[in-house]
């Protein structure tokens, strides 16, 4: 049966068009939303253009009231019945009322090779520490932030003269092939390591 994924976004949606182009024929999955915090996010033309349904429920409009964030977008995600989410630069953290609800269900993408560097400017600090390697990790999503079980990692050799921006543009060309081969994997209902 296929799955189901909604996919959210605060950003241009980079990872999330190379997730919806690559859910398409014998893949086992298919994109039935792509939702944001921010609307007028690039993401989202990029998803109507692509003929996925699309959201916004902004989180300004929720000052002080994350419950009230969270719930509305539970409230935005769940008539389209999805099997998946996948965080894709969707720059909110999410509390455990929404992680609960869908738990189990739920990846996300990290510009670092985890546990290593939670949370931001992953870049700069592996600079700062003079790592010979960054990349990038797919990992489940849990109440701790960046912490899930690790389901994929794509390793990005740093390289002489390397600056946080150009790094980040490496790392975000790995993405582009780490994500969508977890989420082929994860909707296939396996959840071993993957290493590219």
């Amino acid at each position: 049966m296929t799955k189901r994924v909604a996919i959210l976004i605060s950003g241009s949606g980079s990872n999330m068009v190379r997730l919806a182009e690559d859910m398409q024929g014998d893949h086992p999955a298919r994109p039935c939303l792509v939702l944001s915090n921010v609307p007028d996010a690039g993401g989202l033309a990029r998803a109507r253009a692509m003929g996925i349904p699309t959201a916004v429920v902004e989180h300004r409009d929720f000052k002080g009231d994350r419950e009230g964030f969270e719930n509305a977008l539970i409230s935005a995600i769940d008539p389209h019945a999805p099997d998946i989410l996948c965080m894709a630069g969707f720059m909110r953290i999410l509390t455990p009322l929404f992680i609960d609800h869908y738990a189990g269900r739920m990846l996300n993408i990290h510009p670092s090779l985890l546990p290593k560097y939670t949370g931001l400017n992953t870049h700069a600090r592996a600079l700062a520490a003079g790592d010979a390697q960054a990349g990038c990790t797919v990992h489940g999503v849990t109440a701790e932030l960046d912490c899930g079980p690790i389901l994929g990692q794509a390793q990005v050799p740093v390289e002489p003269g390397d600056t946080p921006e150009t790094l980040a543009a490496r790392v975000l060309q790995a993405e582009h092939r780490l994500y969508p081969a977890v989420l082929r994997r994860f909707a296939l209902g396996q959840r071993g390591m993957l290493r590219l």
